[in-house]
């Protein structure tokens, strides 16, 4: 006990941390402070070896990790809880959402999906000039940042061209916040070559926003739809993610004998054990801890079915060098033909185990495989399939490599190219190797370029100004500019090696 108290103390004494941000970190101690929900022997043993990982989401699951509400049920209905009735104009529109938002949990305590934002706003829009909209966005999007200033919130547009996407992208180009993320979703049939050119200008103006395969992702879901959220996570709209427990597969790799013994033996025993971490927190969060008797659910903004679980591997890199190794084979991820059909293996592996497993209170009764971008502390570890920082190769030669283990994670896979500065003066591109991406089979494209203040960490955003006086020890504003930090200093995401764009890769590229 003197322990906790000591570390509360030191929470309440730390002059870098706003009030908002002492009084998150003192919750997350309680929270810890009570016992985890029973686990067999095995598991726990598994999750103290950290072969398999809970994300450090907390020892009571009260809440889901991710809520994607239905924020078109408030557009339409008002709130009798919140006592708003439904908005007649933009300006009501735009207030309803923001009130919206403070009553959204998640993982962060900030809500991670903020909306499809040209859907929901474009019907109140009639008779708003484009300098009035382009005016209420900006104030919109200044207010996200400076009240959930999270870069974990998360906005999706397109895959139309609407002037409130075109207005969200220009404000999100000249502003350069952290918050919101972003997303355009890309539909070769529907979307403009204008807005397509706009998004990826952006991208090379501000590493904003992803660019999401719409096609590729609508197929994995129902007609209810879906939103990508936090780093680049696909989920069901009014529903979410009830957790995401994943495994570390340089970890499962380690532990095996041989190629044959890592498939046959050690990585099933960690599935299975990774999928009973799942099942004890989502029993938890369904069956003890109320969540789903909130007003969210009685006003139908999510439902309790739609909740889908996440199962996520990451070091996919890492296992598969220590597999050539174990096998004599010298070629490394991501830069060698046979090292990458291994990582393919491993993926289509992975999916046919998830989907084999049945799991009680998840949407369609099947978790989602997801390819996991790491936290601040992995080091040494790669995210999801991603290859190791430094020892990236020119842009095709990384799609190339890359794209094969997409068609296996659906609730969400991102690769980062880090894209040398020159393409300044070329942003025609980053559109090129955009599109050229997404036709070899990308679910997402997402790209930094070297001199920009504000790039991705492994999907959510930093602005290395912030981090420079954070670690000056003058805190930051932004609750994730500490995560930036530490993976700076940990993981080596400053390592990525700026590459420049070549011709080689256009949009009708399909090998």
């Amino acid at each position: 006990m003197a322990d906790i108290k000591t570390k509360l103390r030191s929470i309440v004494e730390d002059a870098t941390l706003s009030s908002a941000q002492k009084a998150r970190y003192l919750s997350l101690e309680a929270e810890n402070m009570l016992e985890y929900p029973a686990l067999d022997e095995q598991t726990a043993r598994a999750l103290e070896e950290r072969v398999i990982c809970d994300m450090y989401e907390g020892h009571a699951p009260y809440k889901p990790r991710y809520v994607l509400p239905d924020y078109s049920v408030i557009l339409r209905n008002g709130s009798a809880y919140l006592e708003l009735d439904p908005p007649q104009d933009l300006d009501e529109a735009i207030n309803a959402l923001m009130i919206a938002y403070h009553h959204v949990p998640s993982v962060t305590a900030l809500p991670v999906y903020i909306g499809k934002l040209d859907d929901l706003l474009t019907p109140f829009c009639q008779g708003v000039s484009e300098e009035n909209l382009y005016r209420k966005i900006k104030l919109f999007w200044q207010y996200l940042d400076r009240t959930l200033p999270d870069a974990f919130m998360h906005a999706n547009i397109g895959p139309q061209d609407t002037p409130v996407g075109r207005a969200i992208l220009k404000v999100d180009a000249e502003l350069k916040q952290v918050a919101p993320n972003l997303t355009f979703f890309y539909d070769p049939e529907i979307s403009s070559e204008e807005i397509i050119a706009m998004a990826t200008g952006n991208i090379v103006e501000c590493s904003k926003p992803h660019i999401g395969n719409h096609p590729m992702h609508a197929s994995e879901f129902d007609e209810r739809g879906y939103g990508i959220v936090s780093c680049y996570n696909s989920l069901p709209i009014c529903g979410g993610a009830s957790t995401l427990t994943r495994i570390n597969l340089k970890e499962v790799a380690k532990r095996s004998v041989s190629e044959a013994d890592f498939f046959e033996n050690v990585l099933p025993r960690y599935i299975d054990l990774n999928f009973r971490l799942s099942e004890v927190r989502i029993d938890y969060l369904f069956n003890q801890s109320n969540f789903f008797s909130s007003f969210l659910v009685e006003e139908g903004w999510i439902e309790r079915d739609r909740f889908t679980a996440m199962f996520g591997v990451f070091a996919m890199a890492e296992a598969v060098n220590q597999l050539q190794q174990l096998e004599g084979r010298a070629g490394q991820y991501g830069l060698d033909e046979q090292a990458n059909e291994l990582g393919y293996k491993i993926s289509k592996f992975l999916a046919e185990q998830v989907a084999k497993r049945p799991l009680q209170d998840v949407w369609r009764g099947k978790a989602m495989l997801h390819s996991q971008a790491g936290i601040s502390i992995d080091e040494q570890s790669t995210p999801g399939m991603r290859i190791p920082y430094g020892t990236e190769p020119d842009p095709v030669t990384h799609i190339k490599a890359l794209a094969a283990h997409h068609a296996y994670y659906p609730s969400g896979i991102s690769e980062i190219l880090t894209v040398d500065e020159t393409v300044k003066n070329n942003p025609e591109a980053m559109l090129q190797l955009c599109k050229g991406a997404l036709a070899s089979g990308f679910r997402e494209f997402t790209a930094n370029v070297a001199s920009n203040d504000l790039v991705r960490v492994t999907g959510y955003m930093i602005r290395l100004s912030d981090v420079k006086k954070f670690n000056e020890d003058k805190g930051s504003r932004v609750n994730t500019t500490a995560l930036g930090a530490e993976a700076a200093a940990g993981t080596g995401i400053l390592e990525r090696k700026p590459r420049v764009v070549g011709h080689e890769l256009t949009p009708s590229y399909s090998q």
